[in-house]
């Protein structure tokens, strides 16, 4: 993040270059195109613009982004500016770009390349002075080998590229972050000073597919539901998470996950030695209890026989007991 946060920084005293920020959903995208924004001295103290490229609609799409006559189609009662000219002065966060229609795609290349826009129903082009950052939420270069994104356009916003760390990847900052995310709330709730190490290693050992905006709104119930003390712990954990929706909350594979990774911990195991024995655990509980031939346990592990002969052989188990037919083998 410290190499993100660095180029992003120096892209801000570069008033006029593109940016192009990517990260999956609830990286923060927003957030640093804002920041970008907010140290561009020669910017800052105009607009903040941001087109959610998702949800614009493809009828109406250009006269969003680029404004109207009155009498272009059918309801412009009136002229209307479009979200560049808006910006003007400042910056436009062209958010989720990748969904951006592709008929769109030529116009805005035009827009980048020629610093104009022409409104609806205009023959007037009109210059703008915009700075313009991009946000997408998957990689764009697929999307160009698939003739789903111009390359053109994604060479021209590709300038300065910064890519976000999903949370996944983050697990040193997650005491940092859960103190950032508290504090950002304090006004409505009680300080928070601290939090407990358990808490962080349990939110390790689990998957957030939105990321920080996902965990900031479990940070919001953990301090909607705190009565006492300043520090964040398990039970608050356990206590936002809720009886009504255990569901959402339960993740067999991640419970395990964090187990073997607070014995490797805790007991000094070696990575590989606590794999091998968390393997052969699973093979012992396969065994006792998934049934009376190898062909059934193989087939309530989803693999094949011969590989369920080989691991257990490799880690001591007994193969003879039973073969696929429930006779004992002669291997």
């Amino acid at each position: 993040m410290m190499a993100v946060l660095q180029r992003a920084h120096k892209a801000a005293e570069v008033s006029d270059i593109t940016v192009l920020i990517q990260g999956e959903t609830g990286t923060g995208k927003q957030l640093l195109a804002q920041g970008i924004h907010t140290l561009d001295q020669k910017r800052s103290g105009f607009a903040f613009v941001t087109v959610h490229c998702s949800t614009i609609s493809e009828s109406l799409a250009e006269s969003e982004l680029f404004g109207h006559r009155r009498g272009a189609f059918s309801g412009a009662a009136a002229d209307r500016k479009g979200l560049f000219q808006a910006a003007e002065h400042g910056t436009i966060l062209l958010d989720d770009v990748n969904d951006l229609p592709f008929h769109l795609q030529p116009k805005l290349l035009d827009v980048i390349q020629r610093g104009i826009v022409r409104p609806v129903g205009s023959d007037r082009e009109i210059g703008i002075d915009v700075r313009m950052i991009a946000a997408c939420n998957r990689p764009l270069e697929p999307l160009v080998r698939e003739g789903h994104f111009r390359s053109d356009l994604f060479h021209r916003l590709n300038v300065v590229k910064l890519c976000l760390p999903p949370l996944r990847e983050r697990a040193a900052d997650l005491d940092g972050i859960l103190l950032v995310l508290a504090e950002r709330h304090r006004r409505l709730y009680k300080p928070i000073r601290r939090i407990d190490p358990e808490l962080v290693a349990l939110i390790q050992s689990r998957t957030f597919p939105g990321n920080v905006r996902e965990l900031e709104n479990a940070v919001q119930r953990m301090l909607f539901l705190k009565s006492e003390g300043t520090s964040l712990g398990v039970a608050d954990w356990m206590a936002q998470a809720g009886p009504e929706n255990p569901a959402a909350d339960s993740d067999p594979l991640a419970e395990a996950a964090g187990a073997v990774w607070q014995a490797i911990v805790q007991r000094g195991i070696p990575y590989a030695q606590a794999i091998q024995e968390l393997e052969k655990r699973v093979l012992e509980a396969a065994i006792a209890l998934g049934g009376d031939t190898r062909r059934a346990i193989a087939q309530q592990l989803h693999t094949s026989e011969r590989t369920l002969y080989y691991k257990m052989r490799a880690h001591g188990l007994n193969t003879s007991p039973t073969t696929s037919t429930g006779t004992p083998s002669q291997s």
